[in-house]
């Protein structure tokens, strides 16, 4: 434009633009202004909530209710704002180590390295330190709370979390954090994070704490684990010996109640039959006393019949028979001459 067109009226450059741009051109720009209008209004009053999230209206930054999942019509232009929060998803804040990858593992990772480091390391009830890596899972059960009564949940998670494990960690020896009472660690420091979290109006709900990790730190680990090498075999061997024990005094009290059972029925049975005998020599007393006579040839006989057939050889003779001639036997060692010689006497 050249310096005389500087002084021209600005009505005779609008006629002239209006001329160049043709007629209906001001209509064109107040529809388009309309329908850009129409359309942010029409974007910024759809809302689309997800299955696991629930949706908070802020009208104006001021809360004003919450909307289940599913889509959802606000006041346009910014008016009414929906903020989701992921109340079904679980989520986890990790503690002594991360398990980030890739990309993550950017510059800000030897940060990280001495953060971890720095809470993970705990001082024991004993006085002793412990490497503890844990992770916390958590809910969000109060959209409200989560969003508008603590500025960073995520850091003041972080924080209590931190505390609450000292805390138990702190109550505890050494050898219990690592070996036999890690689960009771995790439940105690569940009740005092969820107490806490309560206590802060946090919103979020504890699911699980869970121990990951629990060693001695580096510098003393050989140590550690020679003396729960000798711990391990103290237990071993006491373990042997009450499987000993277990075996060898059974088996003697087993031993020691058979002789008493042996000699409890010897005596009973030594006792019931000198009651026998005792009952039938009274018996046979009795019999005696009603017929002597009968009751000594009887004896008699039965003594005879069990004495005779131990005699060996036996000679019969009658006292009524007159003009025997004794015969003795000369050959007795021979069998043949005895058993002709007994057959013989037999025939007398």
């Amino acid at each position: 434009m050249s310096n005389g067109s500087r002084g021209q009226d600005p009505d005779d450059v609008l006629r002239e633009l209006r001329k160049q741009l043709g007629p209906g051109f001001g209509r064109r720009v107040i529809y388009g202004v309309l329908g850009l209008f129409l359309l942010v209004g029409v974007m910024t009053s759809y809302a689309q909530v997800e299955p696991d999230e629930v949706g908070v209206i802020l009208r104006l930054g001021r809360f004003t209710g919450t909307v289940e999942p599913g889509p959802h019509f606000r006041l346009p232009f910014w008016v009414d704002r929906i903020v989701k929060v992921p109340v079904q998803r679980q989520l986890k804040a990790e503690f002594g180590f991360r398990t980030e990858r890739g990309a993550e593992r950017g510059s800000s990772y030897a940060a990280q390295s001495s953060d971890m480091k720095r809470e993970s390391l705990m001082l024991t009830g004993d006085l002793n330190v412990a490497v503890v890596e844990w992770i916390v899972q958590y809910k969000i059960k109060d959209p409200y709370k989560y969003l508008f009564k603590v500025k960073n949940v995520e850091s003041m998670l972080r924080d209590i979390s931190e505390a609450s494990m000292r805390a138990v960690v702190g109550d505890h020896s050494v050898n219990e954090v690592l070996t036999t009472g890690r689960q009771a660690v995790a439940t105690q420091a569940k009740l005092l994070l969820q107490d806490l979290a309560d206590r802060y109006e946090t919103g979020v709900d504890i699911q699980q704490v869970v121990l990951q990790d629990v060693n001695p730190p580096d510098p003393v680990k050989p140590s550690f684990n020679e003396v729960n090498q000798a711990i391990q075999e103290k237990e071993r061997v006491i373990n042997e010996a009450y499987a000993e024990l277990n075996r060898v005094i059974p088996r003697a009290k087993g031993e020691a109640e058979e002789a008493l059972r042996s000699a409890e029925g010897y005596a009973i049975e030594r006792v019931n039959r000198a009651k026998g005998e005792a009952d039938r020599f009274a018996r046979v007393y009795e019999e005696y006393r009603k017929a002597p006579d009968v009751t000594r040839r009887r004896m008699y006989l039965e003594t005879v019949s069990q004495v005779l057939p131990r005699a060996g050889q036996k000679v019969v003779l009658d006292e009524s028979v007159k003009g025997l001639t004794p015969l003795l036997n000369m050959q007795a060692a021979d069998p043949a001459v005895s058993g002709s010689a007994s057959m013989t006497e037999g025939r007398r």
